[in-house]
């Protein structure tokens, strides 16, 4: 007869404190983060946290992320109107270890975004629902408005 491993007890918390360069910083649930990429190359990934949980037995701890993508990523490729500081708030979910997390980010709508003094690198913002496996974003379109030079005067 054997015996059936007995389950870790997971435990949900509402923030998780990361070590990032020596520096302290506090993230929560619904905030966006920077995750570590696996090629040091490339940008970090963006994410929503979703859930965090801690495995008592492992003292490991899991996010559940909701994940944005940059055009780039995108099916479709970057096109020539896509800004590099747009990224899309995806259907994709995924459990990461909180290891890999390497900062805060800030989400704006796109009014908002236009309307900032200063721009910082962990600044983006977001005007579409991006479909992970069709390539579908929502909404299809978005109005464009007619710049008149009496607007300039």
């Amino acid at each position: 007869m054997s015996m059936a491993k007995a389950r870790a007890a997971r435990h949900t918390l509402e923030s998780y404190n990361i070590k990032v360069k020596h520096i302290n910083k506090t993230v929560r649930l619904g905030e966006c983060v920077l995750m570590r990429p696996t090629d040091p190359s490339k940008p970090s990934y963006v994410a929503r946290l979703e859930k965090i949980e801690l495995d008592s037995r492992e003292a490991n701890v899991r996010v559940h992320v909701r994940w944005y993508y940059r055009s780039e990523e995108s099916i479709g490729g970057r096109c020539q109107f896509h800004d590099s500081k747009e990224a899309f708030f995806s259907d994709h979910f995924d459990i990461q270890s909180g290891d890999t997390i390497d900062g805060k980010c800030t989400f704006y709508n796109f009014k908002t975004y236009t309307k900032l003094d200063a721009i910082g690198n962990d600044d983006f913002f977001c005007c579409f629902e991006y479909n992970s496996s069709t390539g579908a974003f929502n909404p299809d379109r978005v109005p464009v408005y007619e710049l008149r030079l009496y607007d300039l005067l």
